[in-house]
């Protein structure tokens, strides 16, 4: 991983600190579609049989993304100074290649719009991180996030 790369912005998630309170959801549906409807998030935490398998799923801005690669209509891009990867709606033809590219399935189709959507980083200040109350999600590094995951993962990181 280059220099710049390690130094990307990512969200760093926590399941042992994940009460599934859902307000990292609640806020970014607010944030980006004006209404309180989890389902609209572009982050997502899902509740295993056991209420102790937490788990949040959003884009981890890759730095080779699938998702951009796959986009018919150039919709989709990676900011090069940022790292943030993003769809721009006004090219996005809903053709849903994205949202079968993405191996962590967090491109998804937004029905009403009829366009692909995801996390865009809320411009550097993700309102997930700052709602969440028992800091399950925090902003940092991609190099912290790997050494986070590789701690939490036994020496390994998931894929």
């Amino acid at each position: 991983m280059n220099e710049r790369a390690a130094e990307q912005k990512v969200l760093i998630y926590d399941p042992k600190k994940c009460t599934g309170c859902r307000y990292c959801e609640i806020a970014c549906a607010m944030k980006h579609y004006g209404m309180l409807n989890p389902d609209k998030a572009h982050i997502h935490v899902f509740i295993g049989e056991k209420m102790m398998e937490l788990e949040a799923t959003n884009c981890q801005h890759c730095e080779k993304p699938v998702c951009e690669a796959s986009c018919p209509a150039d919709a989709i891009i990676k900011d090069e100074k940022t790292g943030w990867v993003t769809v721009n709606p006004m090219k996005c033809i809903g053709c849903k290649s994205c949202t079968f590219a993405c191996p962590l399935s967090c491109a998804w189709f937004d029905v009403e719009h009829r366009v692909a959507a995801k996390c865009d980083f809320c411009d550097g200040e993700p309102v997930c991180a700052q709602y969440c109350s028992p800091a399950a999600i925090k902003v940092g590094t991609r190099a912290e996030a790997m050494e986070f995951n590789e701690r939490r993962y036994g020496g390994r990181s998931k894929k």
